[in-house]
C-alpha cells in the first residue's frame, strides 16, 4: 500500500485496524481490505495516483457507483472503494475527512479539530498512519467485536495525552461510552 500511495503528493494515512496494528507494532487480526484516510480537499490526488484502478463512490445509504475521473465528491459521500480491476476483490477503502485550513475537522462533531500535522504518525518502516487516539475515536461509533479488539490492543500503548484526547472526544459525541472507564 505504501508503494501504491507513494505517488500521492498530499497527506494520507493508513487507517482502520491496520493503523492500530502499525501503532502497536504487530498484526493481531484478519482484515478484508486496507483503509486509507485522505482529506476531502485532496481526493483527486489519490484518484490520479492510481489511474488504472476502479474507483467506486459509496453514495448514502451505501449504494456503490463509479467515481468518474476528476469528479469532486461532496460532503456526505465519505467512502470510496477501490480495486485494480473488475475481476479483483476490493483492496482499498478510501475515507474522505474534512479539513479547515491547517486543521482536520471531525465529520461527527465539527467542534472537534486537530492540526493536520498532528493527525498521524509514521511507522518504523516509514508508513504514515492515523494517530491511534483519532482512529479509536472513529471506531467508537457502533462498536463491533473487531473495534473492541483494536481498543484492547491499543489501550496499553496510549500515553496520558492520547487518553485525555480520546476521552474528551468521546464525551463530546456521546456523553457516555463504554471505553471511558478504561481510559
Amino acid at each position: 500500500m505504501a508503494t501504491l500511495f507513494s505517488r500521492v503528493r498530499t497527506p494520507w494515512w493508513i487507517a482502520g485496524g491496520h493503523a492500530i496494528e502499525l501503532a502497536v507494532g504487530h498484526a493481531f487480526r484478519e482484515h478484508a481490505d486496507v483503509d486509507v484516510l485522505v482529506l476531502r480537499r485532496d481526493q483527486l490526488a489519490v484518484q490520479e495516483a492510481l489511474p488504472d484502478w476502479e474507483w467506486w463512490a459509496a453514495d448514502p445509504p451505501g449504494t456503490l457507483r463509479p467515481w468518474r475521473p476528476a469528479e469532486v465528491l461532496p460532503p456526505g459521500i465519505d467512502d470510496v472503494w477501490c480495486r485494480p480491476s473488475a475481476a479483483a476483490p476490493w483492496r482499498i477503502q478510501v475515507m474522505l475527512d474534512e479539513s479547515d485550513g491547517d486543521d482536520w475537522v471531525s465529520r461527527r462533531n465539527p467542534t472537534l479539530r486537530r492540526a493536520i500535522d498532528r493527525l498521524g504518525a509514521v511507522s518504523a518502516g516509514g508508513i504514515p498512519y492515523l494517530a491511534t487516539e483519532v482512529q479509536l475515536y472513529a471506531k467508537s461509533r457502533n462498536t463491533r467485536p473487531k473495534d473492541e479488539q483494536d481498543f484492547a490492543a491499543a489501550l496499553p500503548i496510549l500515553d496520558e495525552a492520547q487518553r485525555r484526547w480520546l476521552a474528551e472526544a468521546l464525551r463530546r459525541i456521546s456523553g457516555e461510552h463504554s471505553w471511558l472507564d478504561r481510559l
